[in-house]
């Protein structure tokens, strides 16, 4: 048996509009063709399918039962067809993202495995560099987006708000404390509670920083000449082995976990800002860009 799903296409539509003219046009060919095709798929069959008359065309005891198992068998490979030209849709899809270090190894990890988990045929190039980085390469049209802590956009940017984060005060459980520093067991500490802790943090150019250090300012210590590193991997690691107390965003709670410190949140006043994800402006959309950014934003932790 050698039917095909062309014969199957034109049973259906014959047996819907009950007329070889009508179903012929639907189906782009000659009423002549149609008739051909039909009695070549009742010859296939071994069965006559439809009763024929000058007025009008029904099906036979036979058609009937034929009907539901060529419906199912349309609808069955027009769903493989759509799901096969998904899968190469995906294959040849190639999502470009550009992100900070911190995000790039405390929340990608879990991000990209529930992305690959949906999307095994799609493909994802990662860049994990410094925000000014990331967004002239967004900017340049080499990246489809880009995700970090940016504050101001460009004209040439456009700036979509994922999630709110906080600052954190964080320490190493166990280590000697200055006077007056707050407790580690609090759940949320006032800024002026930081007025005597030993503070290390990152250079005064991190926009980031330059926050922390408003809001320093409100208890007479920004810009104080104290150590700094470059990333907050390292200044996390660095409150780790001992050597100072840090305030970094409620987005590397991933990451204290890791090193073993303690989160706390500051509050009086509460500092919270948005997290972005930046793509260039006028650029379409990148395929299944939406996606990753919702498998993206499940995977940011919460502070407990």
């Amino acid at each position: 048996m050698n039917v095909s799903l062309r014969q199957i296409k034109a049973f259906l539509q014959v047996a819907r509009l009950g007329n070889f003219t009508r179903a012929a046009d639907k189906m782009h060919v000659t009423q002549a063709g149609l008739s051909i095709m039909m009695r070549e798929l009742e010859a296939q069959l071994n069965c006559r399918l439809f009763n024929r008359t000058t007025r009008m065309v029904s099906l036979t005891a036979a058609g009937e039962q034929f009907l539901p198992v060529a419906t199912r068998m349309v609808g069955d490979l027009e769903t493989v067809a759509a799901q096969l030209g998904e899968l190469n849709t995906q294959a040849g899809q190639v999502l470009n993202i550009g992100v900070t270090p911190l995000v790039s190894s405390n929340v990608l990890p879990m991000a990209w495995q529930a992305f690959r988990a949906r999307f095994p045929a799609a493909k994802v190039k990662l860049v994990d560099t410094d925000p000014h980085q990331v967004q002239a390469l967004v900017e340049a049209g080499e990246l489809d987006f880009g995700l970090g802590a940016f504050f101001k956009a460009t004209a040439g940017i456009e700036l979509t708000p994922l999630f709110d984060y906080q600052l954190m005060w964080i320490t190493l459980v166990g280590r000697a404390q200055t006077r007056g520093e707050p407790s580690v067991l609090a759940d949320a500490v006032p800024w002026s509670a930081l007025t005597n802790t030993e503070l290390i943090g990152l250079p005064q150019e991190n926009k980031i920083q330059q926050w922390i250090e408003s809001h320093l300012g409100g208890i007479g210590r920004a810009h104080e000449d104290r150590p700094t590193f470059n990333n907050f991997e390292t200044l996390i690691a660095m409150v780790s082995a001992g050597m100072g107390t840090a305030i970094v965003p409620s987005y590397a709670i991933a990451a204290c976990r890791r090193y073993g410190v303690r989160a706390v949140t500051l509050v009086e006043p509460a500092a919270c800002l948005s997290f972005y994800r930046i793509t260039k402006r006028g650029r379409a959309a990148a395929s299944l860009m939406d996606e990753f950014i919702k498998a993206f934003v499940a995977a940011v932790p919460n502070m407990p």
